[in-house]
């Protein structure tokens, strides 16, 4: 049986990001960085991906990468979801680096992995795994058309870019026209990208490529989800020990316990998930078990992260409403991470396909 529970050496990762987000990653920072127009923190990508070599956890030793699997990728995912940090690891680390997986560009590949390149799959943010997504059209060995809701299309050097003919392209940022969109999660902004005759270097079938990657990004976005539940969760009973009404903490009343014992469960519950989609990952990335662990992780992720960071804005009470605290972030990430890569709706959905449990 797999053993879920997490490994000495996950452990001692988990320790070294969450050290190296403190430093990098504060609240105060964050919020200010939300408030510049340029929210990304490249000098934290930066330490994560050259300083550790975190960008290329999921690329094999012999392709230049670290060779971990999914499993210490989620461990580094828990701590991004913790601090909310605003760097393009799920796109660049995760996404794109499942579909160059997928195709022969072992040149780009590398680059991505030892974090000289962001890469970015030029598919909107809230397209689900297996379902239908924008192509732009291939004609006379250029790209033309254009694509929204590019998550960290903003910071990203090379593009890789679905097309009509059914071939993936990378295509140099530089070569596009990149324009930022009004996106809720103030830390990983999405944007509009637009070709125009754009040059691209064809990478191998769009379709296998996009469909790795998808399902990669929603098992590991749960983990994300996870730690910010698990954030909002530690930071409200926190709060509520200190808090205190008619000369005791608020935390020792009835009513309050019962809503964060119930909230506890519930983010066990999603760690459970979790873990489990990102050891069917790690085991066998394209197989049909792992495919409903992925489907089953996202369609219980999203209520968790949600509902976690709506209770501690709610018992966070006046302060949690201000703008000077981070729990504005935690729930707009929550939230935009609902509709990321496919909602609980569309992941039931696949899962009743995958399990033969149609409605009638």
């Amino acid at each position: 049986m797999t053993d879920l529970l997490y490994s000495e050496e996950e452990e001692a990762l988990r320790s070294a990001v969450r050290d190296l987000l403190a430093d990098h990653c504060d609240a105060p920072g964050v919020i200010a960085r939300t408030e510049s127009g340029t929210p990304h923190d490249l000098a934290a990508w930066k330490a994560l991906a050259d300083g550790m070599g975190l960008a290329g956890l999921l690329v094999p030793e012999e392709k230049g990468g670290q060779g971990a699997t999914h499993r210490e990728t989620a461990v580094v995912m828990e701590e991004l979801g913790r601090a909310v940090a605003p760097v393009p690891y799920l796109t660049s680390a995760v996404v794109a680096t499942e579909a160059l997986l997928a195709c022969d560009a072992d040149d780009l590949l590398a680059e991505l992995a030892s974090g000289r390149r962001i890469g970015a799959l030029a598919v909107a943010l809230n397209v689900p795994a297996g379902a239908a997504y924008r192509v732009v059209r291939h004609e006379g060995g250029a790209l033309h058309g254009e694509l929204t809701a590019i998550a960290d299309a903003a910071v990203a050097d090379v593009l890789l870019v679905p097309a009509d003919d059914g071939g993936l392209y990378a295509v140099d940022a530089d070569a596009a026209t990149i324009t930022p969109q009004v996106s809720l999660d103030l830390t990983r902004p999405v944007a509009k990208v637009v070709l125009d005759g754009a040059p691209g270097r064809l990478l191998g079938d769009a379709e296998p490529a996009v469909r790795r990657a998808l399902r990669s990004a929603a098992g590991l976005l749960a983990s994300e989800q996870l730690g910010l539940a698990e954030w909002a969760l530690t930071e409200t009973v926190r709060y509520l020990k200190e808090r205190k009404q008619f000369n005791r903490p608020v935390g020792g009343f009835q009513a309050l316990k019962h809503r964060l014992a119930q909230l506890w469960l519930e983010v066990v519950s999603l760690r459970a998930a979790a873990r489990n989609a990102a050891d069917a990952l790690a085991n066998d990335p394209l197989g049909q078990e792992t495919a409903v662990a992925v489907a089953v992780a996202q369609a219980y992720a999203a209520s968790v992260a949600v509902r976690a960071a709506e209770e501690a804005l709610q018992l966070h009470a006046g302060i949690g409403m201000t703008w000077e605290h981070p729990i504005h972030l935690y729930l707009k990430r929550a939230k935009a991470d609902a509709i990321a890569y496919g909602t609980a709706g569309a992941h039931r959905e696949a899962l009743a396909e995958l399990v033969d449990l149609r409605a009638p």
